[in-house]
């Protein structure tokens, strides 16, 4: 039986804004689990851009809150009747939730629409060491999760590492095998290369065999993502639809990834070959003004998505298939996981400070 507190400490938001709106409280009430939830201690939290967003108001939850969707934990308790079958054909063991590939015995493998091939459901135990997003409040000591969004964390596996790797993951994986498919005749522009996402996209990209050119900010990150991957890199202000071509046999990529948003935009639809994708999948410079569809017309007939992980992870297994490639990639070591800056908790401002001012490079962390 594990001993649970009344009580922990926890960052909360009672208004949106700055990263000023966020608090350091002590006494806040450890959440009990209802049914299909896990109560979670926690071992680290990932920071992400989208919590900056809940924050301000971008993204609407109610008040007061506690910001973060990411983290690595120990099962403390189950809720209420929680048993496998909340898990959705989720499951628990990152090894065995590889995507399958497309064989003569098994050629649905490669419909999108097909069902995703895994092992039954397994709820993991109290003590089980998960990695997980997707939930609420991971600002904090302890947290509820679905029983149908963990992974079970490889043995030894670093919790800054875990911690930040499976919503930046999953992300990187949807974008790469699910929004855009990449492979060895595929060219992209993936924005802020020296990111979390960007490093873990790039990383994937050139896994599969793609070609990509980086846009970043500084010498810093340009040497980051060198090792990343990266086969150009482009500072923002020289990044063009003139320069991309240059770089691409006048054709232009196949796909941008842009998680910039309004700053970026314009630029990427004049990047990208006719018939080609424009995939916005974040706003860290802000939203993307509305535009006229026209507009995609004139630039060869795009294809414009705005995608989000719980779209990605919507079907049975899904969620445990792509978390579970990633994990497994990272600890073969075939993703490297950049885990630029490490925050006490009770340091979440500042955390959100840097990341908002580009002073951060890879994932940001914050540690209970």
């Amino acid at each position: 039986m594990v001993e649970i507190p009344q009580q922990m400490t926890a960052i909360r938001q009672h208004a949106h804004g700055g990263p000023e709106v966020l608090q350091v409280e002590e006494g806040v009430a450890v959440p009990t689990p209802g049914p299909g939830q896990l109560l979670v201690r926690l071992e680290a939290t990932g920071v992400n851009f989208i919590d900056t967003y809940f924050r301000e108001g971008i993204y609407e939850a109610p008040l007061p809150l506690i910001p973060g969707q990411e983290g690595v934990g120990v099962v403390v308790a189950h809720g209420p009747s929680t048993t496998a079958a909340d898990l959705g054909g989720s499951i628990s063991s990152a090894a065995a939730a590889v995507a399958p590939s497309a064989t003569e015995e098994n050629p649905a493998a490669a419909d999108p629409d097909a069902p995703v091939d895994v092992p039954a459901p397994k709820l993991p135990e109290v003590g089980t060491r998960v990695s997980f997003c997707d939930a609420t409040g991971t600002y904090a000591q302890y947290c509820l999760v679905s029983a149908d969004r963990v992974v079970e964390v490889p043995e030894g596996m670093d919790r800054a590492v875990a911690a930040s790797v499976t919503l930046q993951g999953i992300t990187a994986h949807y974008l790469a095998r699910g929004v855009y498919e990449l492979n060895e005749d595929s060219t992209c522009v993936i924005t802020a290369g020296a990111g979390g996402v960007g490093q873990l996209l790039t990383q994937l990209a050139k896994h599969h065999g793609a070609t990509v050119i980086s846009l970043l900010s500084n010498d810093e990150k340009e040497e980051i993502s060198r090792k990343a991957g990266a086969d150009h890199v482009l500072r923002y202000e020289e990044y063009s639809g003139e320069r991309v071509r240059e770089l691409t046999n006048g054709v232009g990529v196949d796909v941008v990834y842009d998680g910039v948003g309004a700053s970026t935009f314009a630029t990427s639809l004049e990047c990208i070959r006719p018939t080609g994708l424009m995939c916005l999948f974040g706003a860290a410079s802000g939203p993307v003004d509305p535009i006229d569809p026209q507009i995609l017309n004139k630039h060869g007939s795009l294809f414009l998505t705005r995608p989000g992980i719980n779209a990605w992870t919507s079907r049975e297994g899904e969620f445990a298939m792509r978390a579970g490639e990633i994990l497994q990639l990272v600890n073969e070591g075939v993703l490297k996981v950049n885990v630029g800056a490490q925050y006490p908790l009770e340091q979440a401002r500042q955390a959100h400070e840097d990341l908002q001012a580009r002073k951060t490079v890879g994932s940001v962390v914050l540690l209970p």
